[in-house]
């Protein structure tokens, strides 16, 4: 017995030592390289408390304007009864009412607008899902809904399913333009009429869109139905192209369950999460349920792709990006909402530099980040679905060598509490 537990703990002491040396290596061959990369701290204090005793609900959708106002879109629906008891009659309780689906906040994290929900001309989402305030300011949504009265998709969404669970029967078939005063503009695609992936008029369960302010396109990732990206006209809604994975045709066959070790599959899977623009001209698209992001020509030529945390199973690993704010954008952050952090990536390698963020409910924990934006001094917001049901902001705190893969919480060195 003494032999026995000697040898166990020999073996324990030799496991920890080269688990200690293999931390030491990477930090040294990560100095050794020279690699650096934002650094960023999470702001405690921001936004501030929302008023009239809002709350929110799965927070799915994050844009910044030129002013630097965020603007997100959260589901009033998926709030749980006890959210919401003083909306009750008679009233329950001082505490708490949904905020409006549309809400914009200024700089200072003050709200200072709010709009949403269905009205004359156009047929709003039975989920929300995704926000974009576009180059002139227009403001663009989509929805992921299975319709009212369906379930779990009218009233919290189908980021709650599993990626095996979440195609067909969408209801949520269009796209959605407003002023930022919340009047209607325009609709592309009607409720319930979708005939698939190669349907040129109508979309299904479109996640987000991005606007080209040098052509005016409307870039959208259908999504959660659907298994492509497609385009069109900014101010007519006129239908201009769309592609499947690696730019091919796409197909609404079962691509069956998601294999890690695997051949990369040949068809996006649900949902294409993300679309976003390089100021260089390059389409990153977020195959989430496949873990990876590929990139696209505007015109769907593809041109490469990377797989990110290749393991991950569930909802997926690529949700949303965001670019750095210097001219050349040498950074993308990555939304990671089944690890629940962020990753930056080199845009050039598509290789992850660092990782912030962990699971948790705190500041600089995350639960289902779901969206991400970098506003003009390159700090980042992001939101949270599920249970987490918020907003935060990381304040960029520049360019540093990277000493850790994992940062885990970026919690400032120096908090104090804001004055009254």
């Amino acid at each position: 017995m003494t032999r026995s537990y000697t040898a166990t703990a020999f073996a324990a002491l030799a496991f920890a030592l080269a688990a200690g040396s293999a931390a030491l290596n990477h930090k040294a061959v990560v100095q050794a390289a020279g690699i650096s990369a934002p650094r960023f701290e999470v702001d405690p204090f921001w936004p501030k408390p929302l008023p009239n005793h809002w709350i929110l609900g799965q927070t799915i959708g994050l844009s910044i304007d030129s002013k630097d106002h965020v603007w997100i879109i959260h589901r009033p629906g998926s709030l749980e009864p006890g959210e919401q008891h003083a909306t009750t009659t008679p009233q329950t309780s001082q505490c708490c009412a949904p905020a409006p689906p549309v809400m914009e906040f200024d700089a200072e994290g003050n709200v200072i607008g709010h709009w949403g929900g269905p009205g004359p001309g156009y047929e709003w989402p039975s989920s929300n899902h995704g926000i974009t305030v576009d180059f002139k300011g227009n403001v663009w949504i989509g929805g992921n809904g299975r319709g009212a009265g369906a379930g779990r998709g009218a009233i919290g969404g189908s980021d709650e399913e599993p990626a095996a669970a979440i195609r067909g029967g969408f209801n949520d078939n269009m796209i959605l333009k407003f002023t930022q005063d919340g009047k209607f503009l325009m609709q592309i695609g009607k409720a319930g009429q979708s005939k698939g992936s190669n349907d040129p008029d109508n979309l299904k369960g479109p996640a987000q869109t991005f606007i080209d302010p040098k052509t005016n396109e409307v870039y959208v990732a259908d999504g959660y139905g659907n298994h492509r990206v497609v385009v069109y006209d900014g101010d007519t809604g006129k239908y201009k192209r769309h592609w499947g994975a690696y730019g091919k045709v796409p197909s609404d066959a079962n691509p069956g369950r998601y294999e890690p070790n695997g051949p990369p599959a040949q068809q996006f899977r649900n949902p294409v999460h993300c679309a976003q623009l390089s100021n260089d001209g390059l389409l990153y698209v977020c195959d989430r349920a496949n873990d990876r992001i590929q990139v696209f020509k505007p015109d769907g030529a593809f041109v490469k792709e990377m797989f990110i945390e290749k393991a991950t199973l569930g909802s997926g690993s690529a949700w949303e990006i965001a670019f750095s704010k210097d001219p050349q954008q040498k950074f993308i952050y990555l939304a990671d909402g089944e690890n629940d952090r962020i990753h930056i990536l080199d845009r050039e390698s598509l290789e992850i530099l660092t990782t912030f963020g962990e699971g948790g409910r705190q500041p600089g924990e995350f639960y289902g980040v779901h969206s991400i934006a970098t506003d003009s001094k390159g700090n980042i917001f992001t939101t949270e679905t599920y249970r987490g049901q918020r907003v935060q902001k990381f304040v960029f705190k520049g360019i540093a060598p990277v000493t850790k893969k994992d940062q885990g919480v970026v919690w400032p060195k120096t908090a104090t509490s804001p004055k009254p």
